[in-house]
């Protein structure tokens, strides 16, 4: 070893103790945080499912390649993280030695052509997440950018040192093809040998390189451990642990999409009927009253943006990020931290529970930090402002695309039962929308008497669930369906069209109430379980002796759809729940409807996001369509797509509630999607959901644009071409409830 070696060998192994010790410091820190949450046991269920998702979304990165160049760019600069870390670690051989190497697998020429391909490779990758992270700066003209409020220093910093490191891999073979050390053949390492050509015969090259790469990967540990809410390098670590931990593994359409988790304290379902509020938690009021799993979330956050790029509320100039809000709750966290470990906290009861003692050492900036409120405008010095809190329509995109799976809208939703059931603290008008769902048991107030009539009129009886002795399908038929004046048309027209089919069912009619969806999103799981359990009673009593694949019911709200399918299992109710779409389709495949008149004019769809993107019913909807478009044996003609679509499609800004609340700030959503619909140049816009179908006509009549454009349900769609010189459901103007 010579002089040279001497002092790099020190310095490598100096550097390298000191980025150890405060990442140690760094994981610990980050590990007491964390378990500063509540309870969720069910996230240790079925660890099977839970590491084959997790090694097929990280291995195959099937989230992030969804978005091609940049997606494939990703997988191989993770992958090049992952494998070149060998290349670091052969590093502290050749700081000691020119000629060193790892063992056994060192002087092997297929690990020299894996890692030259890799590196190649690595380069490239990176080279174009700079590309893209420039051009995409939050300063560029033209627009916001996905990255407005990330921190840009952390992510360029990351991209530069993975640049070098990667840099410095070929500038160390280099040296060792100059001075004759390299072990590897030309054809495996090409790009070796050609910077080897480049530089001198220089023999302490190889270490002095290996030292700068030491010192460079070494120089990232410390960084990062000193910013433990470093979410752009910390992902690369957290996300594996994150994505085995979401909470339905096994659901296709993404954890955190579809139903609500149920409302917890200390890990448990909670009971109203034996709940205290100061004994059991309502919500979220501290940000440690999150679980464990969401103060993971928080500390994954990448801070790409592509929830931000796909919200609703950030598009139409809302103050809601879900990039933001989460990137607040985290930094909160981490600077409540050292109080909360102290001891510190308020109990249910608003009381501190620490003594004076053990908060003693704590700064000033850290005693602010725990006073102030998870939820309050600038004046109150809250961590999250109301107006972002309320701004959510829980549509999911932010879920949908997030490559990390962080589940947002639970963490909204947590933060709204709080305020709603403890603080009160909600929109004033959403406050009426409350009150009909206790009194009325439907949203719009109308009586229960008159949930029935919209069968007047329609030239064939509708049986009710007690009348007749035996149906196929319970037809769901929701509030809007019975009491909301579009809405009605298409409860007519899929009546109509189940009839015309010979499909048997019946339907609860007086016997039905809210399914409670509303209540849930906006917050009030008290009067949700209320209208949930009512309805599971009602429904075990229809369906009193089947077996669970005959318990079946159509609906034609998504919401609907979505609560009876996938929340009311938590209530005891467990039933199989199709949208109309899907079974219109399967009678237009088994031939039981047959569209006979093609549908004019061209046809878009608006995919709703609690069937879409929450359930994945994204093919039967435009088979129905197809159908009736080619009706008579027409060909060739399409669905016009909108350019956000299936997964991707854009809000109405009706969910969450968002319905019975004003949108005071920004653009309107449902005009933004409106527009969007108009410039595919369709005259009919198909929805399947009665809220899509309440705010883009709105959306259409605010754009005057009533004689050009018409927005009618898919079941509507078809019936005219099924039946088109009568089409009851829609030609028909149901009577309007009182």
């Amino acid at each position: 070893m010579g002089s040279v070696q001497i002092v790099t060998t020190v310095l490598a192994a100096a550097i390298t103790a000191v980025a150890v010790w405060l990442a140690v410091r760094a994981v610990l820190k980050m590990v007491a945080v964390i378990r500063l949450g509540q309870p969720a046991p069910e996230r240790f269920t079925d660890k099977g499912t839970r590491a084959r998702t997790m090694l097929v979304e990280t291995a195959g990165h099937t989230r992030m390649l969804r978005w091609g160049v940049v997606g494939a760019a990703h997988w191989f600069v993770m992958v090049g993280f992952i494998v070149l870390s060998l290349l670091v670690l052969e590093a502290y051989f050749e700081v000691v030695s020119p000629t060193g190497g790892l063992p056994l697998i060192g002087g092997l020429a297929v690990y020299g052509l894996v890692t030259e391909v890799i590196a190649v490779l690595g380069t490239v990758g990176i080279g174009v997440l700079i590309a893209i992270r420039v051009r995409n700066r939050p300063t560029r003209p033209g627009g916001r950018s996905r990255f407005t409020g990330s921190t840009m220093w952390q992510g360029y910093f990351v991209e530069a040192v993975v640049l070098a490191v990667l840099v410095m891999g070929f500038v160390i073979r280099g040296f060792k093809v100059a001075t004759d050390h390299f072990e590897y053949p030309v054809w495996a390492t090409p790009v070796s040998h050609a910077v080897g050509a480049l530089l001198p015969a220089w023999p302490a090259g190889v270490s002095v390189a290996a030292l700068i790469k030491i010192a460079i990967s070494m120089t990232w540990l410390i960084v990062i451990a000193l910013n433990v809410t470093m979410g752009v390098a910390w992902h690369r670590f957290l996300a594996f642990f994150n994505i085995f931990f979401k909470r339905e593994p096994a659901r296709p359409a993404g954890s955190g999409l579809g139903p609500l988790r149920p409302m917890t304290s200390q890990g448990k379902p909670l009971d109203f009927e034996e709940a205290d509020p100061e004994k059991d938690q309502f919500g979220v009021a501290q940000v440690e009253q999150f679980t464990w799993k969401g103060l993971l979330d928080f500390s994954t956050c990448t801070e790409c943006g592509r929830c931000q790029s796909q919200c609703p509320a950030w598009n139409t100039g809302k103050p809601l990020s879900p990039k933001l809000l989460v990137l607040s709750l985290r930094d909160h966290a981490y600077a409540k931290a050292p109080y909360l470990l102290a001891g510190g906290g308020k109990d249910l009861t608003g009381e501190e529970k620490a003594t004076a003692a053990q908060l003693a050492h704590l700064d000033v900036l850290t005693l602010a930090e725990a006073d102030k409120p998870l939820i309050g405008d600038a004046e109150a010095g809250g961590v999250i402002d109301p107006d972002v809190l309320w701004s959510c329509t829980t549509c999911g995109a932010c879920v949908e695309q997030c490559p990390v799976d962080i589940e947002h809208v639970d963490h909204i939703v947590d933060m709204r039962r709080y305020q709603v059931l403890i603080e009160s603290s909600f929109p004033s008008e959403a406050g009426v929308m409350l009150r009909n769902l206790e009194n009325k048991g439907n949203p719009w107030g109308a009586p229960q008497n008159t949930r029935e009539d919209w069968t007047k009129g329609l030239g064939f009886e509708v049986p009710r669930v007690g009348e007749v002795d035996d149906f196929e399908y319970l037809f769901w038929v929701g509030c809007a369906g019975a009491f909301e004046d579009r809405a009605k048309k298409t409860t007519r027209a899929v009546a109509t069209l189940l009839n015309e089919a010979g499909v048997s069912f019946a339907i609860l009619g007086e016997g039905e109430t809210c399914s409670g969806d509303p209540a849930r999103r906006i917050g009030n799981e008290f009067v949700f379980q209320m209208l949930a359990q009512q309805n599971v009673e009602t429904l075990n009593e229809a369906f009193e002796g089947r077996e669970q694949a005959k318990r079946k019911i159509v609906a034609t709200c998504p919401h609907c759809f979505n609560t009876l399918g996938n929340e009311y299992g938590q209530l005891g109710g467990e039933f199989e729940v199709v949208h109309h779409t899907q079974l219109l389709a399967h009678l237009v495949s088994t031939g039981r409807l047959t569209p006979v008149q093609p549908v004019d004019g061209g046809v878009t769809y608006h995919d709703p996001c609690y069937l879409g993107r929450h359930n994945r019913v994204f093919a039967a909807p435009r088979e129905v369509l197809g159908s009736a478009l080619n009706g008579g044996g027409r060909a060739g003609t399409d669905l016009i797509e909108m350019p956000r679509n299936s997964e991707r499609s854009f809000c109405c800004g009706a969910g969450g509630a968002r319905m019975w609340m004003e949108e005071k700030i920004g653009k309107r959503i449902n005009v933004d999607r409106v527009e969007e619909a108009m410039s595919t140049g369709a005259r009919t816009v198909a929805v399947g959901c009665p809220f899509c179908s309440t705010m883009l006509n709105d959306g259409v009549n605010g754009k005057g644009a009533g004689e050009q454009v018409e927005v009618v349900d898919v079941a509507s769609v078809l019936l005219r071409s099924v039946k088109p010189d009568t089409a009851p459901g829609e030609k028909e103007t149901a009577p309007t409830a009182g």
